[in-house]
């Protein structure tokens, strides 16, 4: 395992978090959701790097109106309209863009409540190995079953290993520094991330390999030490947060709050989660919901590829796996990436295949359970405004990185229904199953 005593201090100490979930495997708009508590196809900004609209809310517009010092240092990319969220906008320093983060820390205005958002780039190619964090050996590591176990794979990992362990040490140094200021029993922190792993199969990907988050909230002395596996959406950490600070809630936020679970981890604030796998480099149009021990995921496009450039033969892991199976040397769980076409629909018992590797949507005996996840995904998409595009954004390149000469941001999700518009969530509960 990666090297990281102060996030597993972190888990010790606060509520720990197993069944989180993001709306989508993908950097800025998976944060442009989280700022705006809304599903990507909802934010005007569904795609990789383009930018949301002016007419957003952002929830630290609210917490500024409510008088908190507002922050944000790192990884941003969800464009200027965010930039009047926040007092203080750096972009970080250092491989993990993350030294300054105690220098702000210690220069905020101490007549004010606060809000940072620490942005990191840890975990994210290409690896920059420094002294803040281990150096790990190949035999070190562990390979996931969906990856092919080499010489290159493992090295790969290796650099990943040391990026999450350095972003542990800055999470280390940020609650020595609240302690350091005397308020961290007065500070709530919240470690998530925003994708899955840079590795294939992993980001952009609707399976718990690419779209589950670690998920802790951490406030010694207001949160009993614990778990839960309660089911939480990284849509709701806006409400959330708004709620906590005792700010205005905003109409426009999709999420819930789950304050509950931070008072009781038995409760429940939904029982369903949504979330979405749009274009990222490759064309796609996937959505999944996870309810109960079940996660389906239904595929607009099953003609092409579900590809990323993590995916494609471009770094270690996924020359590896490339090379491998095209010399009929991989498994059948090696293989999802190479499926052309692809299943219109999955269905995963989560419980008994964590990897999601066995299909269940064609097996009569789960005709029950895919029919009510069906429905709850018709449901949702109907609500919020979801849609198959006409005319939509085609692939940037090809898996060799040859460039698409017709490529051109076209039409997106939500835009042909006005969905950036539109504050139904659809539902957060559902019949059990």
């Amino acid at each position: 395992a990666a090297y990281t005593p102060y996030l597993d201090t972190l888990a010790a100490e606060g509520l720990l978090f197993t069944e989180a979930y993001l709306t989508t495997s993908s950097c800025s708009p998976s944060r442009s959701s989280i700022i705006t508590g809304r599903y990507p196809h909802n934010t005007g900004a569904p795609e990789l790097h383009t930018h949301m609209p002016e007419s957003q809310v952002f929830f630290p517009d609210l917490l500024q109106d409510a008088g908190y010092y507002t922050v944000l240092s790192g990884k941003n990319h969800m464009g200027p309209a965010v930039s009047r969220a926040f007092d203080t906008i750096s972009s970080g320093k250092g491989p993990g863009l993350q030294e300054d983060w105690i220098a702000l820390m210690r220069q905020r205005p101490k007549d004010k409540p606060f809000f940072f958002w620490f942005a990191s780039v840890d975990a994210h190619r290409p690896w920059n190995i420094d002294s803040t964090a281990p150096v790990f050996a190949p035999e070190e590591v562990w390979v996931p079953p969906f990856l092919f176990d080499g010489p290159k794979t493992r090295e790969d990992l290796t650099g990943y290993y040391h990026e999450v362990s350095r972003a542990d040490h800055y999470m280390g140094e940020i609650i020595k520094e609240l302690k350091e200021q005397g308020i961290s029993d007065n500070t709530y922190v919240i470690f998530m991330s925003d994708n899955g792993r840079p590795f294939p199969r992993s980001k952009t990907r609707l399976y718990d390999s690419g779209i589950k988050t670690p998920f802790i909230v951490w406030k010694p002395g207001a949160i009993k030490p614990g778990k839960t596996d309660a089911l939480v959406s990284a849509i709701d950490v806006a409400a959330t947060v708004l709620e906590l600070a005792g700010a205005a809630d905003a109409p426009t936020i999709q999420g819930v709050s789950f304050n509950p679970l931070l008072e009781d981890p038995n409760t429940q604030v939904r029982n369903v989660a949504f979330a979405e796998h749009n274009w990222h480099v490759f064309q796609s149009h996937e959505r999944m919901v996870r309810h109960g021990d079940y996660l389906y995921i239904k595929n607009a496009y099953p003609e092409k590829m579900s590809m990323s450039r993590e995916s494609a033969p471009e770094f270690p892991a996924g020359v590896e796996l490339w090379n491998a199976w095209e010399e009929g040397l991989t498994t059948p769980e090696q293989e999802d990436i190479f499926k052309s076409p692809r299943p219109e629909e999955e269905l995963y018992n989560v419980k008994d295949d964590p990897y999601q590797f066995y299909n269940l949507a064609k097996d009569s005996a789960f005709a029950d359970e895919l029919t009510v996840l069906r429905t709850a995904l018709a449901e949702w998409a109907e609500a919020t405004g979801d849609n198959v595009p006409e005319n939509p954004t085609p692939d940037r390149e090809d898996i060799y990185r040859t460039p698409n000469p017709d490529f051109a941001v076209k039409e997106m999700p939500g835009d042909a229904t006005g969905a950036d518009t539109i504050t139904a969530s659809g539902p957060a509960f559902i019949e059990p199953i």
